[in-house]
């Protein structure tokens, strides 16, 4: 039987007065399928939540990332809880801290320090006020349909935002070398760094993967050029490789931004770094009261302990070849082209024949009433807490929704 969400639009119409939107940011409903998804979530554990109408979901969002080992891991939270009945956000650093740097210095492949903050937006945000204090320089090259924090000079969001606020950042297409060349002509001398994510993975559109000289040819044009090279690595890290995304395609980055999957769901952000940059990092100002909360560093080197352990790349990444594989033969089978891009740990799909995703919010809502949570506009996420079998599951589910799909626009 179809799932209701009588309770989610209850709490909504309550959350509507009271906050902005009602749930705002990337959460809010607006971007889904309104009426066919849950709002508000009950409980959650491995691979699956609940909303507040009880109804249950196979999630392939993990919580837009940082859920790799599964909700409610047993390991990870025991270590948050045991170092929070010691205490949490203290006047001084931990030991945690020289701990979990130590760690993370031995396994992310450019990482020579670390430097602690909360989430993506922190590390990116010290990335480019690095690059700037490293070079004398005040130009930073971003991608465009990038996305890299809700800051100013990321340019994700245009209410109260000044053409001032931006008047440094160079924006060109992804993955493009020649038009990363003529914007270097015309500033020579002049640009910081470049950030880019390690492949492209805009919203509303298919993920692109870097061809095999790209990111070589990034490295050895930053570096003739003096240019800090920045990977954000916020979103893939450690669901491609636990050297870092820079090892994953063969370069290593002078600075990488991590968060999202470092803990488990656990909010705490790094950003590392090159030898070259330490005395840049050291002179610098990085502060939040909470940034060196203790019980955060606890879960993430759990975390990053029972990734090592059960080699979390390669389970993430055959489980998303086995769903990507399934999509598409399950499309096909209804006379129906779709495109499912990316890495399989981090996979997209869209209608191959439309532009405005009427099928894939149709598809996706058809999906989330049988107990599959996609999303139509955003990349999806796997975890180690995915098994076959919820693959398989997922996979009739969709069957359902290419069904109806088909039933509704054809082929």
């Amino acid at each position: 039987m179809p799932y209701t969400f009588k309770k989610s639009l209850e709490l909504f119409a309550r959350a509507a007065r009271v906050i902005p939107q009602g749930i705002p940011g990337h959460l809010t409903p607006v971007i889904t399928v309104p009426g066919s998804y849950p709002y508000f979530a009950a409980k959650a554990k491995g691979c699956r939540f609940w909303d507040v109408d009880g109804n249950e979901f196979i999630d392939y969002m993990c919580g837009y990332g940082p859920m790799i080992l599964g909700y409610a891991h047993e390991k990870v939270d025991e270590a948050y809880r045991k170092q929070a009945r010691l205490g949490s956000c203290t006047s001084i650093a931990t030991n945690l801290s020289v701990d979990l740097a130590e760690e993370i210095t031995k396994t992310i492949d450019c990482a020579d320090w670390v430097m602690f903050a909360k989430n993506g937006a922190d590390a990116t945000s010290m990335a480019v006020m690095l690059a700037r204090g490293f070079t004398k320089r005040d130009k930073i090259v971003l991608a465009e349909e990038g996305y890299h924090g809700t800051q100013p000079w990321a340019g994700t969001n245009p209410v109260g935002i000044t053409p001032t606020d931006r008047a440094d950042i160079l924006m060109v297409p992804w993955g493009d070398v020649n038009a990363f060349c003529e914007v270097m002509a015309r500033h020579k001398g002049q640009v910081a760094g470049v950030m880019f994510t390690p492949y492209h993975h805009p919203v509303f559109a298919d993920q692109r993967l870097p061809g095999p000289s790209y990111w070589p040819e990034m490295r050895r044009i930053c570096d003739e050029h003096g240019i800090v090279l920045i990977i954000d690595d916020v979103r893939a890290g450690w669901r491609l490789d636990l050297r870092g995304s820079g090892h994953y395609f063969g370069i290593r980055p002078d600075l990488a931004c991590y968060s999202k999957a470092m803990a488990n769901g656990y909010a705490i952000s790094a950003l590392v770094g090159s030898e070259r940059l330490r005395i840049t990092a050291s002179k610098a100002y990085f502060a939040g009261s909470f940034w060196c909360n203790a019980p955060e560093m606890a879960a993430a080197m759990a975390c990053l302990e029972e990734m090592k352990a059960i080699d979390a790349p390669k389970v993430v990444k055959e489980l998303g070849e086995t769903l990507m594989k399934g999509l598409g033969e399950r499309a096909a089978a209804h006379g129906l082209k779709v495109s499912i891009t990316g890495p399989p740990a981090i996979p997209f799909m869209k209608f191959a024949n439309e532009t405005n995703f009427m099928r894939s919010q149709l598809f996706c809502g058809e999906c989330a009433s049988r107990g599959v949570f996609f999303h139509p506009h955003h990349n999806w996420f796997l975890s180690t807490a995915h098994t076959p079998q919820d693959i398989a599951q997922t996979l009739d589910a969709a069957d359902e929704g290419f069904r109806v799909v088909k039933e509704k626009f054809g082929g």
